[in-house]
């Protein structure tokens, strides 16, 4: 049986045939047969007292609102139906053997089905012979009138207008709905012939139309929610011709929708407006989200929406949703798992994590290989999630290499919410950066400074922070080479035009020196003149001045001014640092190539054009004279008028060049 949640929103109205609330509340099931003859002697006391009140009406609104006349005293349904079994008006059972209650059934839907009008005894032998028999008579029913006829829709209204009789029956509908498209269930005649899933969402449907929302139809509406949401997916994609066709005379019978999913999204509505959720009917009419349901690849985004709008209104109910779609992304191959994955992502902190967290996380894991770009976004986000819980960090902790992989990816989205979870993940102060975990996500993370998205660049660069507070004793040694190549690029970003990525540039390079153990390079970044520490670090080691040159290279490319300026201020004091070293004009070369780009060169910029053209010139003569008739390194030379108007700076010269810079 479907699982109840607790707290669910309470009934409309109460069916009148139910049993008084006392009643109801002291009413033992395990009673003894005493018990239940009492019980239904007291369901015929009332039918027989209520003619020409409730039972009448109930009998004109089930047949459509023909008037019924009252039928004859001692008149039951046994004498109107002579093939079927006779009935024992107080006796235990309805039927002297099981076997007999498909052929019962069916006689009942056929009187019903004439033209004639319903006994009044009728109704309550429906009741008491569902209320024991309950699987033969719904399936039986489902098989003999899947488009829900006059006389069928008789019969389920009936069985709906007794709680706990329509409690009983509902977890069959259930499973007969979650079937798709054909559900094979045996009767106790040895039946086991298909029924259609689309057969039981009608009689949902049928239901869903009387005035009051029967008291089951509460408890069981996030199963029964989840069950109608399936098939309006399963419904756009399989359209079989045999349900095409049951479809046709569903229609003609009916006046119902021409399309299945349509039918199936009317059907949500419907429960959802019995659920007295208008506020989320009216927002999903306004943002159109119902066509959106509609369509096969817009689903899961529909989905998504239902739930966050949902989730607005009732908590409970979205925290009951979301453990039934657990158990339906446990299966080993789920249908629906990519809208069912977009539900349970937007409700997630409804649910206890200490409780569900490792199925949750078990989920996700599984998705995030997926090769569905959808599938892997989703699965991200859910761990974005689960990362901000101690608990479930520490668990997570196994995912590093799968992470990595993820932050690598030219999906920026994928990048963003990898770093959000790495993040989330070291906030917790008892976890640790392993010593071979540390080197791999810092230089992973290096790249991702110069990223074109703004909040990649800070959460990259705030992460690397992270990561040199977070490692282990062990690690921090083969870390601090990362460390020391990646402060000048830290420097270059200092002078970002976002604040925000300036601020954490200037944060995290702190904690470089700081890492580095660097009370020198402390103190030049406190003083006034920052470019102090730039020329302290690129000086410091001549032999690596190759290396710096390198990495400012393409910073010249930036569309930021002041990062070109800060890249060509260092590439000039590189530039003097590399003399003499075999491949400083190759990468001289490099350095005029991006210059001469320049869209906008500022003054240093010129400067540094001149230098280097002197410079190139000066080496390339060297190596003609050296080695007369090799093939000459090309380089682009600026025009004759820039250089004039570069030589009209002070300080063109090389050495002044040198200082200016």
């Amino acid at each position: 049986m479907a699982e109840r949640p607790p707290n669910l929103p309470k009934k409309v109205e109460k069916c009148p045939s139910d049993a008084p609330p006392q009643q109801d509340a002291g009413r033992d099931r395990t009673q003894g047969p005493d018990s239940a003859r009492s019980c239904w002697h007291s369901v015929g006391q009332m039918f027989r007292n209520l003619t020409g009140t409730w039972c009448q009406e109930m009998i004109s609104m089930f047949t459509l609102g023909k008037h019924a006349e009252p039928a004859e005293p001692g008149a039951t349904a046994t004498q109107s139906i002579a093939s079927a079994p006779s009935l024992d008006l107080f006796g235990e059972t309805v039927v002297s053997s099981p076997s007999q209650v498909p052929g019962f059934v069916r006689n009942m839907h056929q009187r019903l089905a004439s033209n004639g009008p319903p006994d009044d005894w009728l109704f309550m032998d429906i009741l008491r012979l569902t209320e024991a028999h309950p699987t033969d008579v719904a399936v039986t029913l489902l098989r003999c009138a899947p488009s829900c006829d006059r006389g069928a829709a008789i019969m389920w209204k009936t069985i709906a207008s007794s709680g706990t009789t329509l409690e009983k029956v509902l977890p069959k509908l259930l499973c007969v709905m979650e079937g798709w498209p054909l559900q094979k269930m045996y009767t106790s005649d040895g039946d086991n012939k298909d029924v259609f899933a689309l057969a039981a969402t009608r009689v949902v449907w049928e239901i869903l139309r009387l005035p009051w929302c029967p008291e089951p139809f509460v408890e069981y509406s996030p199963h029964l929610f989840v069950a109608l949401l399936f098939q309006v997916f399963i419904s756009t994609e399989q359209q079989s011709e045999d349900i095409n066709t049951f479809w046709k005379r569903c229609q003609e019978e009916n006046g119902l929708p021409t399309n299945i999913n349509r039918f199936a999204v009317n059907t949500v509505r419907a429960l959802l407006h019995h659920l007295r959720f208008l506020d989320l009917l009216m927002v999903m009419e306004r943002k159109c989200a119902w066509d959106t349901l509609l369509c096969a690849d817009s689903h899961h985004y529909a989905v998504g929406l239902l739930a966050r709008e949902m989730r607005r209104v009732t908590l409970p109910f979205c925290s009951s949703i979301a453990l039934r779609l657990l158990r339906w992304l446990s299966r080993e191959e789920p249908r629906w798992d990519l809208a069912a994955l977009a539900f349970l992502v937007e409700v997630l902190d409804c649910l206890d994590l200490s409780e569900w967290g490792i199925s949750i996380l078990e989920i996700m894991t599984r998705h995030l290989q997926s090769e569905s770009v959808e599938r892997c976004h989703l699965a991200l986000r859910g761990l974005v999630v689960l990362s901000k819980d101690p608990s479930m960090a520490k668990k997570m902790c196994g995912l590093s290499e799968c992470l990595l992989e993820l932050l690598r990816s030219e999906d920026i989205e994928v990048v963003k919410m990898s770093l959000s979870v790495f993040t989330n993940l070291l906030l917790n102060k008892d976890i640790l950066t392993s010593s071979s975990t540390a080197p791999k996500l810092a230089d992973t993370l290096r790249p991702l400074f110069d990223n074109d998205n703004s909040l990649v660049q800070r959460l990259s660069i705030g992460l690397y922070q992270d990561v040199m507070e977070s490692v282990v004793e062990k690690g921090k040694k083969p870390l601090k080479m990362l460390v020391s190549q990646s402060l000048l690029p830290l420097f270059f970003h200092c002078h970002d035009e976002n604040r925000r990525v300036a601020q954490a540039s200037r944060e995290t390079l702190l904690s470089a020196v700081k890492f580095l153990k660097r009370k020198d390079l402390m103190r030049l970044l406190k003083t006034d003149d920052p470019w102090s520490f730039a020329e302290h670090v690129l000086a410091e080691d001549r032999s690596r001045a190759a290396e710096h040159l390198r990495l400012a290279l393409p910073y010249l490319q930036s569309p930021q001014e002041p990062l070109r300026e800060a890249a060509v201020r260092s590439i000039g004091i590189a530039g003097v640092l590399m003399r003499g070293q075999p491949e400083e004009l190759q990468l001289i070369c490099e350095a005029l190539q991006a210059l001469s780009t320049d869209d906008s060169p500022s003054n240093t910029n010129l400067i540094v054009q001149v230098m280097f053209n002197e410079r190139a010139a000066l080496l390339s003569s060297s190596s003609e004279e050296r080695q007369p008739g090799q093939h000459q390194i090309p380089y682009k030379r600026r025009q004759p008028g820039d250089q004039r108007t570069a030589a009209g700076v002070p300080g063109t010269g090389t050495a002044g060049a040198a200082g200016n810079t």
